[in-house]
């Protein structure tokens, strides 16, 4: 592997961690980076070393703050303390495998990492009021059998592989045991950050790890977030129905779905739904 790929900041000396991936790229739920984020602050994280977007990433349309452009950034940060190492990145616009072997040349060699863990939401058609499962896949079965008793589900997908079931096949080959954690986010939720799922997976990774994390912040923001759509749902009788509609374990029509999840966007994104309306999500989130 080719060290021009990345750049170590700060050689620190490990005994096996685990390695905890999050993509900011199409973020269902700000779950991915909002985990990570909260990790590294509560557990004091340092950056250590970092991928070079250079060959990865386009900058056209690139982002500019005090006249300096905001290149993408693919980060790693070591919770020594605890053992864990965390990763944050967009998904790489090109050159995947290139990519995603860098990362793992980094984890494996020189930080020795034993276990791998992605966090990703899934849209999921329930209500925000419904109980969340942790959808998972594996790379190893003796994986899955170690983590029985944790509450996770297996995740049945017949779509694309995304950019975590790829980085377990290539984790795999290596001999790196790892799990793709999903935990689901109702569809009128995945535009914006979504406290209950994120505490689901931070709940998680608190009782697999012994972290002793404090997560009363974000029932505080769980308890906020319903306020304001009971708000919502007290004022519209249309999005009422369509909640209790989920509710009951039904499905929606196809504009009932965008209409809802316009409405709820639209309400959460700012202290008080009677202010201007905001822009309508973006469509992958439709």
């Amino acid at each position: 592997m080719e060290n021009k790929l990345f750049e170590i900041y700060k050689a620190l000396q490990f005994h096996s961690p685990s390695l905890i991936v999050g993509w900011q790229t199409h973020d269902v739920g700000k779950i991915g980076s909002r985990v990570i984020d909260f990790l590294n602050e509560k557990l004091g994280g340092q950056e250590i070393a970092e991928i070079k977007p250079s060959g990865f990433f386009s900058l056209e349309g690139a982002m500019f703050e005090n006249d300096l452009i905001q290149a993408p950034e693919s980060k790693l940060w070591a919770c020594q303390k605890n053992g864990l190492l965390t990763f944050k990145s967009d998904v790489p616009e090109y050159e995947q495998y290139k990519f995603l072997s860098a990362v793992l040349h980094l984890a494996q060699y020189h930080c020795k990492v034993k276990e791998l863990y992605t966090i990703s939401g899934t849209v999921s058609l329930i209500a925000h009021t419904a109980p969340r499962r942790i959808l998972t896949v594996f790379n190893k079965p003796e994986f899955r059998k170690r983590l029985q008793g944790y509450g996770l589900e297996d995740l049945t997908w017949e779509g694309p592989p995304a950019i975590s079931s790829y980085l377990l096949w290539l984790a795999r080959r290596r001999g790196i045991s790892g799990v793709s954690l999903w935990p689901q986010v109702p569809f009128y939720l995945a535009a914006k950050e979504d406290p209950e799922a994120i505490k689901l997976a931070l709940s998680f990774l608190n009782r697999r790890f012994n972290l002793a994390l404090d997560l009363r912040e974000l029932d505080e923001e769980i308890v906020r977030q319903k306020e304001k759509i009971a708000r919502l749902r007290d004022e519209n009788r249309e999005i009422n129905r369509s909640i209790r509609v989920l509710q009951m374990g039904l499905s929606l029509g196809e504009e009932e779905q965008m209409k809802l999840a316009r409405e709820v966007y639209e309400v959460l994104s700012y202290p008080c739904h009677c202010e201007p309306k905001a822009k309508q999500p973006p469509d992958e989130y439709r």
